[in-house]
This record gives structure tokens, sequence and C-alpha cells, in this order.
């Protein structure tokens, strides 16, 4: 929501007078002078919508805020060129109004397109978030990044890897809408008070590191590359089982962490809808984002979505750290989830990531049952994950 700066307004007000903490409003203006606001200039306040109100018979500013509970002067500011004492019937006010419902859906299974859409409502709604493109897929679509916070401590959590998981990037959205909405509201997440770490973490989410792979298994194959990925999934149209990315490289085989392993071992030895390496260690553009990624901001813990087995997997070769173990204990307590140390698997974002930097990684295999995961799982997954959510960023 946008106002207009008045002679002696200052962020510090307008934290006071719409109950939004002061850091949220400083870093959803940036480009603003804090210290010298300029009459006139537009300051963005995060967290709420600006909703027209027609002006009945009767009708009095403290009338109209006693009955939205809203202060006075938190409508004068939208209103700026309205008389207060004399307000027309039939004419139009504006008036604050706080979000407090969660603008991600959990309705309906969503692709790349719509996660586009979202995340730059999620940006207007809460502009102190950063948004970035960290690369593009195969076909072109983006892969971004969500940056919330500005602590020293540096939590990375990612999304839909492989294809027919697309539920986790609906769990990590709706993860993400809810901390934003506990942000602006003041509210504690389980007794947590949020904007503590907002303060102390930054927290990057990649929501859908495979698009493509998304996109074909809710939508099916795009006409520009139909014939190629028909014949790599055996001549058959349906792909509610791939995993893959648009080329049948799975992403999660792709890392340099004894990638000639499963090179090896793998089967099939080609293209296919799940479980082919690649012809080499970080040959696709998603994987190569990913990995760039982590080497650009070196994370102090990452944790990788899929789904399923209600567990996950935290060790990798002896690589990781004493603190991998005491992070562990508590997303297992808080979470319900098992934790597991080691598995023979190799060339995996996890995998890499311990080997490479030495820190904590996990892969949480949300839910029960046979991928894709049905969405009457959806509230019983975001249930227990949250606990894990919240885990990451305040250990």
């Amino acid at each position: 929501m946008e106002v207009r700066v008045r002679d002696g307004d200052s962020f510090s007000y307008y934290g006071r007078l719409f109950r939004v903490p002061l850091e949220l409003i400083t870093d959803s203006n940036v480009k603003a002078n804090a210290v010298s606001l300029k009459p006139g200039e537009k300051i963005v306040i995060p967290g709420y919508v600006s909703v027209p109100y027609t002006i009945e018979e009767d009708d009095t500013l403290w009338k109209i805020g006693n009955e939205k509970n809203v202060p006075i002067d938190a409508i004068m500011i939208l209103n700026q060129m309205k008389n207060p004492n004399r307000l027309i019937p039939g004419e139009i006010l504006y008036l604050p109004e706080r979000i407090v419902k969660q603008n991600v859906s959990s309705k309906l299974p969503f692709g790349s397109g719509i996660l586009v859409k979202q995340i730059k409502t999620l940006k207007k709604y809460y502009p102190f978030i950063n948004v970035e493109t960290i690369g593009t897929s195969v076909l072109g679509n983006p892969i971004q990044e969500i940056r919330i916070g500005k602590g020293l401590k540096k939590v990375h959590m990612n999304a839909s890897f492989h294809a027919n998981e697309w539920i986790t990037t609906m769990i990590v959205m709706n993860l993400v809408n809810r901390y934003l909405i506990s942000l602006t509201n003041r509210d504690a997440i389980r007794g947590i008070n949020t904007i503590n770490l907002y303060n102390e973490t930054e927290l990057s989410i990649v929501p859908m590191v495979n698009p493509d792979g998304v996109d074909l298994v809710l939508n099916g194959p795009p006409k520009s590359c139909r014939d190629e990925v028909v014949n790599i999934n055996e001549g058959s149209n349906d792909f509610v089982h791939w995993k893959a990315n648009i080329r049948g490289v799975d992403l999660n085989n792709q890392f340099p962490a004894n990638w000639e392993i499963e090179q090896e071992r793998k089967e099939p030895k080609s293209p296919a809808p799940r479980d082919y390496p690649g012809e080499s260690s970080l040959s696709e553009p998603e994987a190569i984002a990913m990995a760039n990624l982590m080497k650009k901001n070196h994370y102090d813990r990452i944790l990788a979505f899929h789904t399923q087995g209600e567990e996950f997997y935290w060790g990798y070769e002896g690589f990781e750290p004493l603190e991998s173990g005491i992070l562990a204990k508590e997303f297992e307590r808080v979470s319900g989830y098992k934790a597991i140390r080691n598995v023979d698997s190799h060339a995996g974002f996890k995998d890499w990531y311990i080997q490479e930097f030495k820190r904590p990684g996990f892969t949480i295999e949300l839910g029960r049952g046979i991928n894709p995961l049905p969405l009457s799982q959806f509230h019983d997954i975001l249930l227990k994950v949250e606990g894990i959510f919240l885990a990451s960023l305040y250990l």
C-alpha cells in the first residue's frame, strides 16, 4: 500500500500508526532517505492494501475509524485531498486494510507460470523481500530465488528438484506466505517471535528448481519438444511419474559428489523419466544455477524438500559437521520425521553441498505414499514441516 509523505512524517511514525515493525518499512523503501523524507514522496507500507469505501449519510471519520478499527490518521494519510470535517455521501474514501489471509493457494497444483505470478504478488505486498532470477531452465523458464531477512546467519531451502514432487513447491510457498504475514502482523508462530528471526537470519528459497519438469507433469509436453519428450517416455503420453528435467536428466543426480559412481551403476544409461545422471555432472542449466547460487553465498545450512517417506537424510561420507547431528535431533523432535544419517546414494544436491562446504545439509522427504502425493496430504505435511522450517531459522 502506497502513502504520500506529509510534513513531519517518518518511518517510525508509520510503524506506530500501522503497527508494522520499523525495519520492515525501512527495508520496503530502500530508495527513500529514512532520515529526511520529502513531502509528496511515495512510501510503501508492507502487509497492507487500500480498499475503497463509499461514504454514507451521517458518516464521519471517527465513526468509520471505530467501525473499521482503523486510526483516524491512517485514513487521513490515504485521503489527503478530503476535508475530514465534510464527508460527502456517495464519494469514495480509501481505507487501509491489513493483510491477514494467505495469497498463495493450496487448492490446486500449479506450474511455473502461476508460481511467477505468486512471487510477483508477494513482492508487491511485502516489498522488503528480494526476488532474483538465478538462472533459466532448458526451455528458458526463470528459476527464481526469494530472500527474506538481513541477519548474518544464512539458510537456504529449495523444492521441486523432481518434477512429480510439485507439492513441495506448494508447501514451501505456503510456509513463506505465513512467515511474511506473521512479520507484518507482529504475530508469533508456535511461540516464536518471527521479527527476531528476520533480524538474525537471511532466508533464501528457490521454490521450483525444475520448472520445465513440473509443467510437463501437470500440463503435458510443450509443442516445441513434444516428440523428443514422448520418445524419452517410451511413447507414453502419461507423465505423472516423471521426475527428470525436460531433457530426461535427474537433477538430483547431477552434482560432483562421487557422480561417477552413480553414472556407473544407475539405470538407465540414457535420458529417461527418472534416475539418469546425465552425460557429465552439472550438465544441466538448472543444476548449474543451484551450484552457482551455493558458491556465491556460502549458506550456513541448506534444506532440500522432496517427497516421500516422512524422514530426512543429513550425512554424507563423514563430511558433515557435528552441528548437523544437533539440528537433526531437533528436526526429528519438532516434526516426528525419522532422521537418517547415511544412505547408499551419491551425486545429490545435499551430498555435494556437505562435501563442498562441510556444513549441514538435509534432504527432507515430505509425506507418505506414491509420488505425486495427493493434495489431501497437504495440510498434514504443512503442519509437520513447519517445525523444521522454524527450527532451521532459530537454531
